[in-house]
């Protein structure tokens, strides 16, 4: 269905009073369905029980069901090896859930990922069973590819692609002198990827997948900054037919969580669009989600933007300092206006992640040019296109 939105102008929080996007198709097609979930769950809470994998496959099989899990199974011993028993020089990092560590399999000679859970850590059975089915049945080039598992005994471990340039994060705070800052063409192309990926979750998938738990640390990086989200423990499947939102424990991240769902545990596609907004905030401003080292109103970052996007004259002192003035004044405005409209209060004033990606993909391919300080192939008077709300 294609909607037209050429003559929609946007007013976002008042501080818009020109067009910014045009019109988008919108059209997709069921990825996975809710049969294949069910089965997935079946065989691997079976694993987990200490049944095998192929025994459920057959038992499911009777009921209609269909071998659809392509996520490979490790022993724990493969694992140790290819982490050399995990020992420190391999720890990529750490965090609730557990370690990761970069691990070579000798079978393949791959180097990969390996997150080791943690027995009593944040992210139990249910979230190990949630992460690998929704990985293995959902494939996109912007979402991280998990090779296989393991739940040996209480051992509980995933085994991912591995990620050579680390998190969104890494690059974005805290670095260190010898890194590369990421400059105005790298942030775009990462956050049009990161919506992408997104965006397969909310209109591809059938039915469609809130990611939930969206933040920079969970948007990896691989080799010429191609973005992939990661860590879907805490996805849930959307709403289907009627229903407008899915109820829900509250989880996530504190600074990402929309407010709607923070107050009442209601989850809907909109909620991660909102955590996106934090994201592409980050992106643009170098600032973090929440930063307790900076004074009262400074430490939430959106609560410290709002005013800003109030006024087009501060635009300009959001824009990340490291960034150093180099990047198309016009860009910065658009790409905080798409911000600003992700990060509304109300979930209905929010846009549809289809039309970030419309949005974003755009400035992305708008190169900029520090040498000329203007944006490459942009031409006076050309329009751009509009996003819409519902």
């Amino acid at each position: 269905m294609l909607v037209w939105l050429a003559s929609v102008s946007i007013f976002t929080m008042g501080m818009l009073n020109e067009p910014v996007f045009g019109f988008y198709t919108c059209g997709s097609k069921p990825i996975f369905s809710i049969v294949d979930m069910k089965f997935g769950f079946h065989i691997m809470v079976e694993k987990l029980k200490g049944n095998s994998v192929s025994d459920a496959k057959k038992e499911t099989a009777k009921d209609g069901g269909s071998d659809h899990i392509a996520a490979h199974t490790f022993t724990f011993r493969e694992l140790a090896a290819a982490t050399k028993n995990f020992r420190a020089d391999c720890l990529l990092g750490e965090g609730g859930f557990g370690r990761v560590y970069k691990g070579r399999l000798e079978s393949t000679n791959q180097v990969v990922a390996i997150k080791q859970l943690d027995r009593n850590g944040l992210q139990g059975n249910r979230e190990f069973l949630v992460e690998v089915l929704m990985l293995s049945l959902l494939h996109h080039p912007n979402l991280v590819n998990l090779i296989g598992y393991c739940a040996d005994g209480d051992q509980r471990l995933l085994v991912y692609e591995y990620m050579p340039l680390g998190s969104l994060e890494d690059h974005l705070h805290d670095l260190p002198p010898d890194r590369r800052r990421l400059d105005w063409n790298t942030r775009m192309k990462i956050a049009a990827g990161a919506a992408k990926g997104l965006e397969y979750l909310h209109d591809k998938a059938s039915p469609p997948v809130i990611y939930r738990d969206l933040k920079c640390s969970n948007i990896l990086l691989n080799e010429g900054y191609h973005p992939k989200l990661s860590d879907f423990g805490l996805a849930k499947l959307g709403p289907v037919g009627d229903k407008t939102h899915v109820s829900t424990r509250v989880m996530g991240t504190y600074g990402y969580c929309a407010p709607e769902y923070a107050m009442t545990g209601q989850l809907t596609l909109k909620s991660d669009v909102y955590s996106f907004g934090v994201v592409l905030l980050e992106i643009i401003t170098g600032r973090k989600a929440i930063d307790n080292s900076k004074t009262g109103g400074e430490q939430n970052l959106v609560a410290w933007a709002r005013p800003l996007f109030k006024d087009r004259r501060k635009f300009p002192q959001m824009a990340d300092p490291l960034l150093q003035g180099q990047y198309p004044v016009r860009g910065l405005y658009q790409a905080l206006a798409v911000a600003a409209m992700c990060v509304q209060e109300q979930p209905n004033m929010r846009p549809l992640i289809a039309d970030v990606v419309t949005a974003l993909t755009y400035l992305a391919s708008q190169k900029y040019d520090p040498e000329t300080q203007s944006v490459q192939g942009s031409r006076t008077g050309s329009s751009t296109p509009r996003m819409r709300r519902e």
